[in-house]
């Protein structure tokens, strides 16, 4: 079995049996007095959601402690995101797919810590979509290298790249217009597990399926490109359609 794949077990072991302890300790009812109301629904429901913000809240509070600012977390997911795709483009799955995951934290690092102290602001909150996009570009770009030499897998990672930025420039449109759309798939979180779990197990499935390496890979960025595409388009109707077609007189 490989080392990498051993490592993403015991990674995922300690997830889930970390969960098991926050179902049975944790009181429904309690409400997270940090959770953004800016973030959409997550596939994989509130209570995942909800675990990984006390799973990582010690590491929150070191970083309280070390006087760590939002922006520094905003800079570190961005320089994660250049790392994985780094990765990719020197044939590194799995050391993409941790920096992913990595970039993933930090993003959520900085919203904590920002509404913790209250100093939340529209600087921080610009700085931090912005980096987020300067993070994928840097991932998807990494993959772009890695599948030179495969035009229409190249081809879905140009998708893929353009579809993410469409998915988050729609909500911003709208938002600057007075709609907010939370509403498709394939938004930031379901994008980062998708492409990130792709990255951490596709040297193995290859091994496993006697495939060559970066066939889940590519599959997971074509349902990436589908996706948001579709995310983007159903979005771009949406809030169109709240929308009102002349100037008020």
């Amino acid at each position: 079995m490989r080392p990498d794949f051993v490592g993403l077990l015991a990674a995922l072991g300690v997830c889930f049996g970390s969960m098991a302890l926050y179902r049975i300790w944790r009181d429904p009812a309690t409400h997270d007095p940090l959770e953004s109301k800016q973030r959409g629904t997550f596939v994989l429901g509130s209570f995942v959601r909800s675990w990984f913000y006390w799973f990582i809240h010690p590491l929150v509070a070191l970083a309280l402690k070390a006087k760590l600012s939002p922006t520094f977390f905003n800079i570190l997911g961005a320089v994660f995101g250049a790392a994985a795709g780094l990765a990719f483009a020197f044939g590194r799955p799995v050391l993409g797919g941790w920096g992913i995951f990595l970039g993933g934290a930090a993003d959520v690092f900085d919203g904590r810590i920002a509404r913790t102290r209250g100093i939340a602001s529209p600087r921080g909150a610009f700085l931090d979509s912005s980096l987020d996009r300067f993070a994928e570009v840097g991932v998807f770009a990494g993959l772009a290298v890695y599948y030179y030499d495969r035009p229409v897998v190249a081809l879905m990672v140009a998708l893929a790249l353009g579809g993410s930025l469409l998915v988050s420039y729609t909500r911003a449109r709208g938002e600057s217009q007075g709609v907010v759309c939370k509403v498709g798939i394939m938004q930031r979180a379901e994008r980062l597990l998708l492409l990130g779990f792709a990255g951490l197990l596709d040297p193995s499935v290859a091994q496993w399926l006697e495939t060559p390496q970066g066939t889940l890979l590519a599959w997971a960025i074509s349902a990436i490109a589908v996706g948001t595409l579709a995310t983007a388009i159903f979005r771009t109707v949406w809030i169109a359609k709240r929308l009102p077609d002349s100037e008020p007189g």
